[in-house]
């Protein structure tokens, strides 16, 4: 059997960790893959859907050096959009640890994550 990829369990999680990824610029590409499978059609080919960030900011999260949390239920997202993107535009994403709690087989681990431009400015958070 092959071994699965690296994962992080909560163990090796400390409160106020920080992890920042690197950066990936948005493509009118990317934007047209994003509406071709939602099929949630813009009339701006190049503004960036306010929901692509979240997804290109989880998949860089798979580029840093710590292996990726093993998660075992999504308790909930608060996400906001604070400001618009568009093709172009180059994303990082920086997440903190802000709250850890154990439980009997596992634990509860709350992590603020902003996605930031090329100016070092949030566009978002959650």
């Amino acid at each position: 059997m092959t071994p699965g990829p690296a994962r992080s369990d909560f163990e090796d999680v400390e409160l106020h960790d920080a992890v920042e990824t690197p950066a990936i610029t948005l493509t009118a590409a990317h934007v047209g893959i994003y509406h071709g499978l939602t099929r949630e059609l813009d009339a701006d080919p190049v503004a960036v859907p306010d929901l692509l960030p979240l997804c290109v900011a989880v998949g860089l999260g798979w580029r840093t050096p710590r292996p990726p949390l093993a998660v075992l239920a999504l308790l909930g997202l608060d996400w906001q959009p604070l400001r618009p993107l568009r093709a172009g535009d180059t994303v990082r994403s920086r997440s903190r640890i802000v709250a850890r709690r154990p439980l009997r087989d596992g634990g509860v681990i709350v992590e603020e994550r902003e996605v930031l431009d090329q100016r070092g400015e949030v566009v978002q958070r959650g």
